[in-house]
């Protein structure tokens, strides 16, 4: 095993989603992780807590506060939080295949399913956050933040499923569109 090479915390992600793939998530351990990556345990822990984690990157949310932080005070909150839902939604539609496989892990563990959801509870809660500095008050910032995590878990599903695998930004602004007309009493 050489002592560097480029990318290790992506090879560990691949290497273990394919191994929740092949063996299953509870029978795959950190070190066949690190193995098939070529690392180490140690060098698994320096970019994980635990083997959960590797499905759940703060990258995503990282990514969205940015965005909503950077939005322009024309634009409306819900239109910025759904602008960076897009922005995100075309980074995973380069990934498309990574994004199935990992679903139908997460889908075949109840405990991953837990952690998914907390994962976007925490999500909404860091937009709330950005939306209140932003000078949006409560409950307007917590609903607002909440609506948009719906209105992405709605369309994501929509793309996951979809045979014919239409834009996954616009199924995002397609389902926001849709949010709209059911609260305008359309």
């Amino acid at each position: 095993m050489g002592r560097w090479e480029p990318n290790a915390r992506g090879r560990l992600e691949q290497a273990a989603l394919e191994l929740y793939i092949e063996r299953g998530f509870e029978q795959t351990t950190v070190a066949e992780i690190a193995k098939r990556a070529g690392l180490t345990e140690r060098t698994f822990f320096r970019h994980f807590a635990d083997k959960r984690e590797v499905l759940f990157s703060n990258s995503l949310q990282e990514l969205l506060v940015t965005s909503v932080a950077g939005a322009t005070d024309s634009v409306a909150p819900i239109d910025a939080v759904v602008a960076a839902f897009e922005g995100a939604g075309a980074l995973l539609q380069e990934r498309r295949e990574y994004s199935l496989q990992r679903q139908a892990v997460i889908a075949a563990n109840p405990g991953l399913q837990e952690r998914e959801l907390i994962k976007l509870a925490s999500i909404a809660s860091a937009l709330a956050d950005t939306l209140r500095r932003r000078g949006l008050t409560d409950p307007a910032a917590s609903l607002t933040a909440e609506a948009g995590i719906a209105v992405f878990k709605i369309a994501f599903e929509r793309w996951i499923s979809e045979t014919n695998q239409r834009d996954f930004p616009r199924l995002i602004r397609e389902s926001l569109d849709e949010l709209k007309a059911v609260t305008a009493g359309k």
